[in-house]
């Protein structure tokens, strides 16, 4: 038997996690001093993200947006309400679904980890130079919708979040 494998490429999705755990190496003690999992700061980030809007975020959104799966989500909400940094509220229009915004504490600290996050891509772009970090953002996104099926609408995906 050969010790051999019959792979030819490396690991992507091995390279990929090992991306993102140097980049979060990076920022997660500042989440730290902020008292933020992981989950709870890309919560926040879409948050901030989507503050224009009055009337919220809906949950099935945000579960999308940051990459948490609907259990995991109500737990990290409900941590989030508990500790003064998101509501909750029915969305007006439907109101099966809910809605959620950060609270002015929650904005103060996607504020404030904004500006750490912001110097380390800065640093990011001095060390890659301009164009090979536009040309790593270019290859993830055409990586993304090679590997996205189009066959789902947005509101099938939003539809399947809340089964």
């Amino acid at each position: 038997m050969s010790a051999s494998t019959p792979f030819v490429h490396r690991n992507l999705p091995r390279l990929l996690l090992q991306a993102r755990e140097a980049v979060m190496a990076h920022t997660r003690p500042s989440l730290r001093e902020h008292g933020l999992s992981d989950q709870q700061w890309r919560v926040l980030r879409v948050l901030g993200e989507h503050a224009e809007d009055p009337a919220g975020t809906e949950t099935g959104r945000v579960a999308r947006e940051a990459y948490l799966l609907g259990p995991s989500l109500t737990g990290v909400l409900s941590r989030m309400e508990r500790d003064g940094l998101i509501e909750r509220a029915r969305c007006p229009q439907d109101a099966r679904r809910t809605v959620v915004r950060a609270t002015a504490l929650g904005l103060r600290k996607v504020q404030a980890l904004s500006q750490t996050i912001e110097a380390h891509y800065s640093w990011m772009e001095q060390q890659l130079g301009k164009a090979k970090l536009g040309q790593l953002y270019a290859l993830l996104d055409e990586v993304i919708a090679l590997e996205t099926p189009e066959t789902e609408t947005p509101e099938e995906l939003a539809e399947e979040e809340e089964r």
